[in-house]
């Protein structure tokens, strides 16, 4: 069901649990989604023994992909307008995200009403991992 203005005020928020224990098969798999198959995100070897990394990591676009993934459950599909986000920490195998959109504003813009929102994902230890902002169509 599409979001309506009548029922949403400034400060709303809506959570939701990304991903719980990010597998490294989950990783791997991105990488063949995406033809990303940097090193950092799948040999182990590599980002341990040369780069200096723990372990392998995430993909930026992987988490951005879970996030935006939350945003349109909430807004509804084909509705988002703008959306475009901060890689603020690494995302290790193992670990929980839930991301959180806020109601920054609602306004009428060219007959059309939009919600604008603030988007935040953090990791289990409430570290958060990428930030940013997202625009979309909703219903008077």
């Amino acid at each position: 069901m599409a979001l309506s203005a009548s029922k949403l005020k400034e400060g709303d928020t809506h959570t939701a649990r990304l991903v719980e224990d990010l597998k490294r098969t989950q990783i791997v798999q991105y990488a063949g989604a995406s033809g990303d198959y940097n090193p950092l995100h799948t040999d182990e070897i590599f980002t341990t023994k040369v780069a200096g990394y723990p372990s392998v990591f995430a993909h930026g676009m992987l988490t951005m992909g879970m996030t935006g993934k939350m945003l349109t459950d909430y807004v509804g599909d084909a509705r988002l307008t703008k959306y475009g986000v901060r890689f603020t920490s690494q995302v290790w195998p193992g670990d929980t995200l839930d991301s959180t959109a806020t109601v920054k504003a609602i306004k009428d813009e060219g007959g059309q009403k939009l919600v604008e929102l603030d988007i935040v994902t953090v990791n289990q230890d409430g570290v958060q991992v990428l930030s940013g902002s997202a625009e979309a169509r909703i219903d008077p």
